[in-house]
């Protein structure tokens, strides 16, 4: 077994050593990060770095990429699809070790559902571009892994957290707000449930699309409060969000409203999650900090 990332950022990060846990910690593992600086924060790491920015190939991955049993994807798309297939299909098509591929896609495919819960079989109706993009890259990896013969997991991700990446770090910078909407809910996934779930899934070479968040969908502001108390900080006022000043995609996000149920993946690999809800996942993200 060897994995190749493309797209080697906080998920990946996660998956590959969660591949060297739980797995074998000596499997070979490579990715690809978008600029050298980044590439040389990961150079006294265990993987093999390559850049790759997306806009043109990556001159020196195709050694690792064609010697990787399994490839993970984990690149945004852009309005042309996917970099990794655009620009290393050949690679991808030459390599005669290929035997599972794993994408990271998206919750937000499915659009807005009223606050209803939705498993798998939801018709996605995606209410923004990068919802769309994302919904016709997964048809793309879906027929390039039928045309190939290898089975092709995606796993469309809830909004993720963890350490560095939290409503902790939000609070410590003065940036976190509390904002009210009511009905709103939202799911999230911890970055090791991911990094659990993708080198299980991999070393299983499981196929098809999963849903992967968190057993309870709560509203935004529940986090910010419950992070508070850890802290033992005031937290910050509550904001209707009728009158809250954001950007316009952190405005989008609020409005695709669901819950979503996430059975499927933990059957299919007999799992439950590290970390099944945020109260969970913050006391460990609190624990690992203080």
């Amino acid at each position: 077994m060897g994995v190749f990332f493309f797209g080697m950022g906080y998920s990946s990060l996660a998956t590959a050593r969660s591949i060297h846990r739980l797995i074998d910690k000596d499997i070979p593992i490579a990715g690809t990060t978008r600029s050298p600086d980044k590439a040389e924060q990961l150079a006294d790491t265990a993987y093999r770095i390559h850049v790759f920015d997306g806009e043109r190939p990556g001159l020196t991955l195709g050694e690792d990429l064609g010697k990787a049993t399994h490839v993970v994807l984990s690149i945004p798309p852009d309005d042309h699809g996917d970099p990794a297939l655009n620009f290393h299909r050949a690679a991808l098509d030459a390599s005669e070790n290929l035997e599972w591929i794993g994408y990271f896609s998206t919750v937000g495919v499915y659009g807005d559902f009223g606050g209803a819960w939705i498993d798998e079989q939801a018709q996605t109706r995606p209410a923004n571009r990068r919802s769309r993009q994302r919904v016709e890259v997964e048809e793309q990896w879906r027929a390039y892994a039928q045309e190939r013969g290898v089975p092709l997991l995606i796993l469309r991700l809830a909004g993720i957290y963890g350490p560095g990446r939290s409503a902790f770090d939000k609070l410590r910078d003065g940036t976190a707000r509390r904002i009210l909407k009511p009905g709103q809910v939202f799911n999230r996934i911890h970055v090791e449930d991911i990094g659990q779930v993708s080198a299980l899934a991999a070393q299983q070479k499981l196929s098809g699309t999963f849903n992967l968040a968190d057993d309870e969908p709560a509203p935004p502001q529940d986090l910010v409060t419950y992070a508070a108390r850890l802290m033992d900080v005031p937290p910050p006022p509550e904001i209707p969000f009728e009158g809250a000043q954001m950007t316009e995609m952190a405005r989008s996000f609020y409005a695709d409203n669901k819950r979503v149920a996430n059975q499927a993946i933990k059957t299919a690999l007999d799992i439950e999650l590290l970390h099944p809800t945020y109260r969970q996942g913050l006391e460990a993200i609190y624990r690992q900090h203080a």
